[in-house]
């Protein structure tokens, strides 16, 4: 929804960079934004959609009633323009409740017999996320009192060859005014990098500080670690 996005998807393809777009779908049917598929598949960007579900029901529930439909509608479009053959179409599944996914290559496989026979449509790759206790779904589990029983299914579920693949051992995440954080969880916390008492942005720092510097964890870590664990592309082991 930035201004600048066109620009910044321009700019980041001229210099060979491979982009992503992690959409919502929704937004596709949004007033002004009518141009998106078409400019995404022109630059050629990796669309990243999520889809909470393939059961009307089920996402009207977690979403509200319509994003379902609208979801469709979008998908359908984004297949018409060569998304899921020609130019990569991912989904994403993130549980409704206080659980852990389910393995994820039996459900990519159920949501594309589904989404396929019931609706015509393709996807490349469906990624499995584990929700993260904070922001709404935190305060979704201190209002339904489940807040301690979801910590320790995911404490109770650590799996350590997790580790290697966390993804901010490998990625850093970059706000809007330059800011950095480990991961786009801690900036959603406001966890940003600092030095001492002194916050530190993109220009401040460089590779080499970077090598071997003390990531900022905390209770939320617990779900990237949880069962096969959990990244921006699904699981981990």
């Amino acid at each position: 929804m930035s201004e600048y996005f066109r620009m910044l998807v321009k700019l980041s393809r001229s210099a060979g960079c491979h982009v992503i777009d992690r959409n919502n779908l929704t937004i596709i049917e949004e007033s002004g934004f009518e141009w998106l598929p078409e400019f995404l598949a022109q630059h050629e960007v990796e669309v990243i959609a999520s889809l909470p579900c393939y059961s009307p029901e089920n996402v009207a529930r977690q979403r509200g009633n319509g994003v379902f439909e609208k979801s469709i509608r979008a998908l359908r479009r984004l297949n018409d323009l060569g998304y899921g053959k020609h130019f990569v179409l991912n989904l994403v599944y993130n549980p409704t409740g206080a659980t852990l996914p389910p393995p994820e290559q039996e459900l990519e496989a159920e949501y594309k017999t589904v989404l396929q026979c019931e609706f015509g449509i393709s996807f490349n790759r469906l990624y499995t996320i584990t929700n993260q206790p904070i922001a709404r779904f935190a305060e979704d589990l201190r209002a339904q009192g489940k807040w301690d029983e979801y910590m320790n299914l995911l404490a109770t579920s650590f799996n350590p060859d997790t580790v290697d693949g966390l993804m901010c051992r490998s990625t850093l995440s970059v706000g809007y005014r330059g800011e950095l954080y480990d991961c786009d969880f801690n900036q959603m916390l406001s966890l940003q990098f600092a030095n001492g008492d002194r916050p530190l942005y993109l220009w401040d720092v460089s590779p080499e500080h970077l090598h071997g510097r003390k990531i900022q964890t905390g209770n939320h870590c617990l779900a990237c670690t949880a069962g096969s664990g959990s990244s921006c592309v699904g699981i981990l082991t």
